[in-house]
């Protein structure tokens, strides 16, 4: 059984994040460049490079290969009627909202998506990536990267928002048989 290594990093950091809004389909900040580069030169030839749809996950693995295909299940979570709202301006307008969805993993915002479903979601893909042989790289969002983290530790989803996930933070996975979660030193 060939072994499918999976590096997944979150996309450089956008003007939403910087102020604390849930996000809408902006570009990255304009200082982006330099910390992706640096984060280019780690990842090896022959790898497959995925993103999600959004701009800002296109942008930063463009980086990493002109070759990039859009995977649909990377998408970040949708937050529905709050997105471009600050934190701020949703505690203000729906605290009792703004506190069950941080509190219950199977509410979501309106419109929007729970994190109970972003968790299925990336289930199946990762489900799908044990099927898909060799190196790859996915370039996502800050919650996806908390989802499949919950998934490969099998963790409960009331520990979703006890992870906190910096742009272009990386995580290694690999699979054979099962999917395990890589460690390994940097120089």
């Amino acid at each position: 059984m060939q072994a499918t290594r999976l590096t997944l990093i979150c996309h450089a950091r956008t003007v939403a994040q910087k102020l604390a809004r849930f996000p809408v389909d902006e570009p990255l900040e304009l200082d982006w460049q330099a910390q992706a580069l640096s984060r280019a030169a780690e990842i090896g030839p022959g790898t497959r490079v995925l993103c999600g749809p959004e701009l800002r996950t296109r942008q930063s693995a463009a980086l990493f290969s002109a070759d990039c295909v859009v995977e649909q299940a990377l998408r970040d979570c949708a937050c529905g009627a709050w997105q471009g709202l600050s934190i701020d301006e949703v505690q203000a307008q729906q605290p009792e909202a703004l506190q069950a969805w941080l509190a219950d993993p199977q509410w979501a915002p309106p419109g929007g998506e729970s994190v109970a479903q972003l968790c299925q979601r990336t289930a199946h893909w990762l489900e799908d990536m044990a099927q898909r042989p060799g190196r790859w790289l996915a370039v996502t969002h800050p919650l996806v990267l908390r989802a499949v983290l919950l998934t490969v530790l099998q963790a409960p989803l009331c520990s979703f928002n006890l992870i906190d996930v910096e742009p272009l933070s990386r995580l290694d996975l690999s699979h054979a048989g099962r999917w395990r979660l890589r460690l390994d030193r940097r120089s």
